[in-house]
Parts: structure tokens; C-alpha cells; sequence
């Protein structure tokens, strides 16, 4: 298991103060370096802020580009190569993130398309799916949405990226990469229920040291540790694959039936751990980010409905989907209204990172060559 990232939340004013985002800088590399003595490897450090309409609300164009720039530059020159700037989900706004992305190398954002107390946001929704088309056509290979994803119902202090916001007072928060966990738990097969068991055990004692550290650093540093998102994020390890752990227990391929109720199970026992959690605390299944999903997708084993029908149990939602570079912002649109109608109908969190491939059509190869990202081929949708 690994660290996938701190993350460290805080509020920005307006002005905003660089040396305030320094401070925190400074914070985040010193609870890294408490993990990494504890033996954990620390993949990513992260600063997450309040949704930026609330500080940068007085300037748009090359003024709102010039700010946002002088923040990241802020972050790496203080170690911090990834920044979120929180979620909007005013139309206006969300027309501004595609520049925003495509002039920045580290920045994510989010839209947001659903909301607990309101419900489906048509208009965020459409102006998400042309902010998707657009980051396909202004950056390379439609790489930029990897930053960026709308998101639905979803929570403050999710520590991972895209999704992550903040709120309150500056907290932090652990994504961690425990896919090979899971498949330790279900090496061999068994049952459904011995497997759950195996499950809880060895997850509860892994997290249960990660989250005895968290608490330390929050009395030595007095900033507020606000829990622990379970989701196990996957590797690119073939070897660490979640689909070699479900078809384990499956003893048949990815995708057969029993698939659903093993997703169900991994949720419920992520859950149920008994730690401080926060963000998704759910299976994930970013296609693009796992072996095994990665070469599904591209034999047809998952598509775009079955990980819908996974995600009415578990995490995340439709997470770095490669899409064919020619598909409509309509149909970008009514997939988000999908995504959001489950959200709302579940009342859980779900966000979407579709992934249109400029110049690719159904049938051949993404090329992203990229360090975070399998490659795979596409299929109609």
C-alpha cells in the first residue's frame, strides 16, 4: 500500500496571499516526510482551496489567467506540483476553465452538476460536457481532462483530484493507492463472506497505523486531520490490478455475473472500517488507471453502462473513460445527466473524467504516454 497523496485544504481571500499558500506548502512537506519516516511512500503532495468563485470572482480573461498562474508557479517553487482550486457550478464560470487548464501544467478543477439540497444543474451540466470538448482540442491528445471532471453530490475533503474542494478551517486528508491489498485479501478465491472478512481484517490494521500517524501530526502541527478516504486507488501494476482480485473470487473474467456483488461488498467493508474517513470512501474504477480495467475496456468487458451500473454500489462514477474525439458535446451532455440522475436518485457522490481523444475514432489505441495513465483501445458509446 502507498500513500497516493496528502492533501492540505485552506481558504484563500481575496487578495490572494502567495505567502499563505507557502505556509501551507511548507506544512504539507513536513507531514510527507513524518510518513515517509514511518516507511510509507508519499506518491503525490497536494493543496486543495475553497471554490475559487470566492476569491477570484473580481477578475476573468487574462487577468483571472494571470492570477491563476501566479498560484501555481506559488506551489512549485514551494514543492507542490498539484493544486486544485475547488468547484464551480455557475455557467459563466465553468466556460473560463478550459483556458484555465490549457495555460497551466499542474492546476484541476470541477464543475459541479448535482447538489444535495437542489438537485440536477442542467445548465453546469452542459457547459461541463463543451468545457470536456473543448480541453480535448487544447491540449495534447485531450490529456487536460485528466484536471478536469464534474462532480455530483460530492463532499468537501475528498483528497482526491479532480473532486477535491474545501471548506472551514484548513484541514488535510489521505488518498491512499491500496489496490494491492484487495488482492491480497482475495488471492485464492473462497467465498464471498470469508473474502469480506480477510478484507476488513487486513485493511482495518493498515489504515488504522495510517490513521495513528494523521494524529499525531495534527497534535504536533495543530492542523485538523479530517479522516481518511478508503477508496482503494489503483495501481498500473498488472500485478496489482483490482480486476485480478475480483477474478479471484469470480474464477471467470472481469465483467461476469458476480461482478456487481463483489463491487457491493468492497464498498461495505471500506465503509465500515473504523477510521476518521472522509471524500468517496468507495471502490474506484478509473479505467485508465489500472491494468486490468484498461485492457477490459478495450475488449468490450467494460463500457460505459456497465460502470454505471457499478457505480449505484461503489465509488467514484465514470473515472478517465477515453472517449472517440469526434462525440458530440450532446452526447458528453446526456451522459453527465446520467451521472448526476444516479447521484441524486442515490443520494451519494459521483463524478465523471471522460476523456474525448482528438483524431482517435472506436477501434484504435489512445497514445497519452503518460506516467499516470495505461493506454487502451476505444469503443463506440
Amino acid at each position: 500500500m502507498k500513500i497516493r497523496s496528502i492533501t492540505t485544504g485552506f481558504r484563500l481571500d481575496c487578495p490572494v496571499s502567495l505567502k499563505k499558500i507557502a505556509r501551507f506548502a511548507a506544512f504539507t512537506l513536513k507531514a510527507k516526510q513524518v510518513f515517509e519516516r514511518a516507511g510509507y511512500e508519499v506518491q503525490t503532495v497536494r493543496l486543495t482551496t475553497q471554490p475559487w468563485s470566492a476569491y477570484l470572482h473580481y477578475v476573468s480573461g487574462k487577468r483571472l489567467a494571470g492570477e491563476v498562474s501566479a498560484i501555481e508557479q506559488t506551489c512549485i517553487e514551494n514543492g507542490i506540483n498539484f493544486v486544485n482550486l475547488g468547484t464551480v457550478e455557475q455557467p459563466g464560470l465553468i466556460r473560463s476553465i478550459p483556458s484555465l487548464i490549457a495555460t497551466t501544467k499542474g492546476l484541476s478543477l470541477s464543475a459541479t452538476i448535482a447538489l444535495r439540497k437542489i438537485g440536477i444543474l442542467d445548465g453546469s451540466i452542459e457547459e461541463a460536457a463543451r468545457a470536456m470538448k473543448s480541453i480535448s482540442s487544447m491540449t495534447k491528445h485531450g490529456y487536460g481532462n485528466f484536471r478536469f471532471a464534474a462532480i455530483a453530490n460530492c463532499p468537501p475533503h475528498i483528497p482526491f483530484y479532480p473532486a477535491s474542494y474545501h471548506t472551514g478551517a484548513p484541514c488535510f486528508s489521505i488518498a491512499l493507492e491500496s489496490s494491492d491489498l484487495i488482492v491480497r485479501a482475495f488471492a485464492g478465491g473462497g467465498d464471498l463472506a470469508a473474502a469480506s472478512r480477510t478484507l476488513q481484517r487486513i485493511m482495518t490494521s493498515s489504515l488504522k497505523r495510517i490513521e495513528r500517524i494523521a494524529l499525531h501530526i495534527e497534535r504536533k502541527q495543530r492542523v485538523r486531520f479530517c479522516g481518511i478516504d478508503t477508496s482503494p486507488a489503483p495501481s498500473l501494476k498488472k500485478s496489482e490490478s483490482l480486476v485480478r482480485a475480483f477474478e479471484e473470487l469470480l474464477n471467470e473474467r472481469f465483467g461476469a455475473p458476480g461482478t456487481l456483488s463483489i463491487a457491493r461488498m468492497i464498498t461495505r467493508v471500506l465503509r465500515s472500517i473504523p477510521v476518521k474517513k472522509c471524500g468517496y470512501c468507495g471502490l474506484m474504477l478509473p479505467v485508465l488507471e489500472d491494468h486490468g480495467l484498461a485492457h477490459a475496456f478495450s475488449e468490450k468487458r467494460v463500457t460505459l453502462d456497465r460502470l454505471l451500473t457499478l457505480s449505484s454500489v461503489c465509488g467514484t462514477g465514470l473515472d478517465c473513460v477515453p472517449l472517440p474525439g469526434s462525440i458530440s458535446i450532446r452526447r458528453l451532455q446526456v451522459i453527465l445527466q446520467d451521472v448526476a440522475t444516479l447521484a441524486v436518485a442515490l443520494d451519494k457522490p459521483l463524478s465523471a473524467r471522460l476523456f474525448p481523444v482528438p483524431g482517435k475514432q472506436a477501434g484504435q489505441r489512445t497514445n497519452f504516454r503518460s506516467p499516470y495513465l495505461m493506454d487502451c483501445r476505444l469503443i463506440d458509446v
